[in-house]
């Protein structure tokens, strides 16, 4: 196999990787009691933690097309 295209694969597996694992991640952290407070209200620690899902998401999203974009040429 050919360097651009091991690259290439490399990138589509770590975005479709971003894409499979923070969804599950972020479904544990909203059943955590740490994230609503006794009123029901959404914590700094839910905050953060969907923050940092939703870039994770975004740039796995991207790193997956662009290893598409590379495969293709």
């Amino acid at each position: 196999m050919e360097l651009p295209v091991f690259a290439s694969l490399v990138l589509v597996v770590a975005g479709v990787w971003s894409l499979v694992v923070w969804p599950q991640f972020l479904r544990r952290v909203m059943r955590d009691p740490r994230a609503r407070d006794s009123a029901g209200k959404a914590t700094r620690f839910l905050t953060v933690h969907v923050v940092l899902v939703s870039i994770s998401m975004v740039l796995g999203a991207a790193t997956a097309a662009i290893g598409i974009m590379a495969m293709a040429g």
